[in-house]
């Protein structure tokens, strides 16, 4: 007969948004999950679950991760930025949130947060990336409101005046 363990909750810790953090996550939590029912921070979406949609994108050491396929106990001991993460401590909106705001990157913002993120990702390695750089990076996201213009619109700004970093 089959036993099965009684406990397969796991201490998870990481640092989230600059702060540590730490919480329960069973053994296959997804990071997604993790983030938003055990740490409150709902500003990652949660939409395919198969990481295809782009809406759950984080930045994990830097990189932007789908959490939708990271479970969260392999975020232990990592650096983990959300979106909640990418204002100034002061609540002032980053040079690319300015953008989006200003060129109405988003609707209904489901897929902004995840779009954000990997937009921030690749301003961090290339602050002044063409056009098809960044095509490339959007069209890994799925965004069935703007048409993608606004948000190209705002990321071309951005690009332009070199001030993703």
């Amino acid at each position: 007969m089959l036993k099965l363990e009684k406990d397969t909750r796991h201490k998870v810790r990481f640092v989230l948004n600059g702060s540590p953090v730490s919480g329960w996550a069973d053994a296959r939590m997804l990071l997604s999950d993790f983030l938003r029912q055990e740490l409150g921070e709902t500003g990652t979406h949660v939409g395919c679950e198969h990481g295809v949609c782009g809406a759950c994108t984080v930045r994990i050491e830097g990189r932007a991760v789908r959490s939708c396929l990271t479970l969260a106990v392999q975020a232990e001991g990592f650096d983990i930025q959300t979106v909640e993460g990418l204002a100034g401590d002061d609540g002032a909106l980053n040079a690319l949130q300015t953008a989006f705001r200003k060129h109405h990157a988003l609707q209904c913002g489901y897929c902004t947060s995840g779009i954000l993120m990997s937009l921030t990702d690749m301003f961090q390695r290339n602050p002044s990336p063409s056009r098809d750089e960044i095509e490339d990076v959007v069209g890994g996201h799925i965004c069935r409101c703007t048409g993608y213009a606004g948000i190209m619109d705002a990321a071309l700004e951005v690009a332009e005046a070199g001030a993703g970093k």
